[in-house]
């Protein structure tokens, strides 16, 4: 039993305690506060001009080094390249822009998430065009050697014109996300699935110069070459660990460059934060390409470009506004129908496989440029207006 005096010291203790504590909104903005450090737009101009660049190295560095790693996986056991770049440079490299699109979304921003992501699409296959200046004594598109691209780059424009009409007819409530990008997830789904099975049973075949080309490729060489599968997988795992983290860090820092500028929300998330969460995959792409892995180059631009737009499904899960899609105008739309054209010039250059090239560049990847260009003035006509 408690006697008078220690009910009444208890009592003292909790009225005590009680007077100690801070209210329990500001306890959670207490414990909130270690995670400030987060808010970029703290900083200021330069010292997010030195995080976007110490983030960039990091970038570069472990892009190229998954790249490395993954040619020596797929060399041992004997995985399509194209595949594997679809699923595993594409999912690895797609990391930053989980972390940009989700900090975007849990903080309202809608257009910024979108836009990122859009953004992401076009600029992305535009790293093809980069690939192919790499290349210069021939045209990219003329010298890949495995058909599963074509299908990659097909499923990628379905994707992208039915995202376009999605924004444009509007997009409705289901369970707790948006139906159109349900949608988008489940045929991101079925686009894995038969690229992983569509190499086996392909009727198209590459010609002599695609196969001379195949022939040429020599095996993955250097010391991940002489390591064990364990180790190479666990040093893939800490690399993709580096791009997540880098990635972010990048996507960020250019975020608050880009308000710093005044830029609007739709282009900055279109051109300047989009480049940035691209930067991996020109880093691995490149490599690639210097590998002469050219089917692993366009599987890891297509690949993610397919887990781009399914990732319209996690903004509409972390969004509180409601699906995204209906946040979405014709900015985006015309977004969204630009990364599909652009798509589609790569798509009929790996079918009609011209070797000429202009200014290093093949025909289909200078044709990508110009209407990339285009894109972009179209844009912020839209965008001003």
């Amino acid at each position: 039993m408690f006697s008078r005096r220690s009910v009444g010291h208890a009592g003292w203790d909790s009225g005590v305690a009680c007077a100690l504590l801070p209210p329990l909104p500001l306890a959670l903005e207490r414990a909130a506060a270690p995670m400030s450090w987060l808010q970029f737009d703290q900083y200021g101009v330069w010292i997010n001009v030195a995080l976007f660049l110490v983030a960039a190295v990091l970038v570069w560095g472990a892009g190229t080094r998954l790249t490395g790693y993954l040619d020596v996986i797929t060399d041992r056991t004997g995985m399509d390249k194209a595949f594997a770049g679809m699923l595993f440079l594409g999912g690895a490299t797609s990391l930053p822009e989980i972390a940009a699109i989700s900090t975007a979304a849990a903080t309202a921003n809608a257009p910024l998430a979108t836009n990122n992501l859009l953004g992401s699409v076009a600029i992305n296959v535009m790293l093809i065009a980069v690939a192919d200046a790499a290349l210069g004594r021939d045209a990219l598109t003329s010298v890949v050697p495995s058909s599963t691209t074509i299908l990659q780059g097909t499923m990628g424009m379905i994707m992208l014109a039915l995202l376009a009409g999605a924004i444009l007819v509007g997009d409705v409530q289901l369970i707790g996300t948006g139906l159109w990008s349900l949608v988008l997830a489940g045929l991101c789904v079925g686009a894995f699935w038969l690229a992983s099975r569509y190499a086996d049973r392909s009727p198209w075949r590459a010609d002599r110069r695609a196969d001379a080309h195949r022939n040429g490729q020599t095996k993955a060489t250097g010391s991940a070459s002489q390591q064990g599968m364990w180790v190479l997988a666990g040093k893939t795992t800490g690399a993709a660990c580096m791009v997540l983290i880098a990635g972010f860090v990048l996507s960020q820092s250019a975020d608050s460059l880009s308000k710093a500028t005044g830029i609007g929300a739709g282009l900055m998330g279109l051109v300047v934060v989009g480049f940035a969460t691209s930067l991996p995959e020109l880093s691995s792409v490149t490599e690639a390409v210097r590998r002469h892995q050219y089917e692993m180059a366009l599987g890891d631009v297509f690949g993610t470009n397919l887990l781009t737009i399914s990732l319209i499904l996690l903004v509409d899960v972390i969004y509180p506004g409601g699906p995204i899609l209906a946040q979405a105008g014709k900015f985006e739309a015309v977004a969204a129908l630009l990364g599909a054209v652009l798509t589609g010039l790569f798509v009929v250059g790996l079918l009609e496989r011209r070797n000429r090239t202009i200014l290093r560049m093949g025909y289909d990847a200078l044709a990508a440029l110009v209407v990339f260009t285009g894109g972009l003035v179209l844009l912020y006509t839209i965008q001003s207006g």
